[in-house]
């Protein structure tokens, strides 16, 4: 967990993820979470796990995995899926390659889950379901895309929020769901969950 300056208030939020993408996201929105504790938790899918069900887990065992100490916890988790099959997140280019040459020219389901743990141990949570389409990538836009390295560590090898949003034919859900955080499910997960909004 991030430290807490010497006399500092305890934190009222805490965000189980050190993903700069979602710190930034709730920025947009004026929440600021007092401290930062990324879950350690093992992010294996289970056997026949489908991707909604996958997602909405680990969001939960994220939050569930980072004490409060009478805050609220938030936590997400973001799944890039086609059909029933969950895409990885791209560590290498081979990977990610196959990923864009998957998604081309066909939609797919982007699953954004969040979790709340209240500082009394109870969960709230939400799911967003975004569908997007590529338009169909030739070779060389693929490999330029992967030339500029945005696909490193992301969920079906590609983030919406840098140039491959010129690829996006349409989507249709939430725009801030698909880079990994869903602004409007969060802000009413959090109310409805007793936190105070400013």
């Amino acid at each position: 967990m991030q430290a807490q300056p010497r006399n500092s208030p305890a934190p009222r939020l805490i965000l189980a993820s050190a993903s700069p993408r979602r710190r930034e996201l709730l920025g947009r929105v004026g929440i600021i979470p007092e401290a930062i504790a990324a879950a350690d938790i093992d992010e294996t899918p289970e056997a026949q796990e489908l991707p909604r069900a996958y997602a909405q887990r680990m969001a939960r065992e994220k939050a569930l995995a980072v004490s409060g100490n009478g805050a609220h916890v938030l936590a997400g988790d973001t799944v890039v899926a086609v059909g029933r099959r969950i895409l990885p997140k791209a560590e290498d280019v081979t990977t990610a390659r196959a990923c864009l040459q998957l998604l081309s020219g066909r939609r797919h389901h982007v699953l954004s889950a969040v979790a709340v743990k209240r500082p009394d141990g109870t969960l709230r949570e939400r799911l967003s379901d975004t569908i997007v389409r590529f338009k169909a990538l030739s070779t060389q836009e693929i490999e330029d895309y992967l030339a500029g390295g945005e696909w490193d560590g992301k969920a079906g090898g590609y983030a919406i929020q840098g140039s491959a949003e010129g690829l996006i034919a349409w989507i249709s859900g939430s725009h801030s769901g698909v880079v990994g955080l869903p602004l409007f499910e969060t802000r009413a997960l959090l109310r409805s969950a007793g936190f105070a909004l400013g």
